[in-house]
């Protein structure tokens, strides 16, 4: 574990969005042990993101990358948290994720998630993207499952999306976000025991 531990230090990863998936995702790996996340959002907490978000009654009204940075760093002081408020646009995308091993994309619009991978695709084909799809409602949560298609993969049901009759919920939300960070780790760790 010790082994695993240090590799996972030294990984960087770039999360888009810090609502259900990011924080939930950002939450779950600086708990295995990644220790440098960059995460870029606008929006702030508010009190209806508390169903399925990372976040706290103290914090709504709070930047959320600020927040989730303040949750992280409780978790564990040590580690390197770089907050970006602003909106991903295909103008600054590269420039803040380049430096990152893997991007999970967590965004809540499907216009944001095209621009997003599309991007990412032209700009950066060599990092790995994980995104969230399909994770509206509740059970079914054997349908829930990951896919991999070349550099990108997908984790979520693929068909559910969160509307006023399959509204996103802390389940769902949560296994798909812990999945996005359970596929992170198996990258970095796979990438890194075979080229270590």
């Amino acid at each position: 574990m010790e082994d695993i531990s240090t590799r996972l230090e030294n990984v960087c990863v770039g999360i888009a969005g810090a609502g259900g998936l990011g924080s939930n995702a950002a939450m779950a790996l600086i708990r295995a042990g990644v220790q440098n996340i960059i995460i870029a959002d606008y929006d702030r907490v508010e009190r209806s993101n508390l169903n399925r978000q990372y976040f706290f009654i103290d914090q709504v009204g709070m930047l959320k990358v600020e927040a989730l940075k303040m949750n992280a760093l409780r978790v564990n002081p040590d580690c390197n948290i770089t907050t970006h408020c602003v909106k991903v646009t295909p103008d600054n995308a590269v420039t803040l994720f380049s430096g990152c091993d893997v991007i999970i994309e967590a965004f809540d619009q499907a216009d944001q998630k095209i621009m997003l991978i599309e991007t990412l695709i032209e700009k950066l084909p060599n990092i790995p993207i994980i995104i969230g799809s399909g994770m509206g409602g509740w059970g079914k949560s054997n349908k829930i499952k990951c896919k991999q298609v070349g550099n990108t993969i997908l984790c979520g049901d693929f068909e559910t999306e969160a509307d006023s009759a399959n509204p996103p919920l802390a389940p769902r939300v949560g296994i798909v976000a812990n999945m996005q960070a359970n596929e992170t780790l198996r990258l970095m760790i796979e990438h890194n025991l075979k080229n270590g």
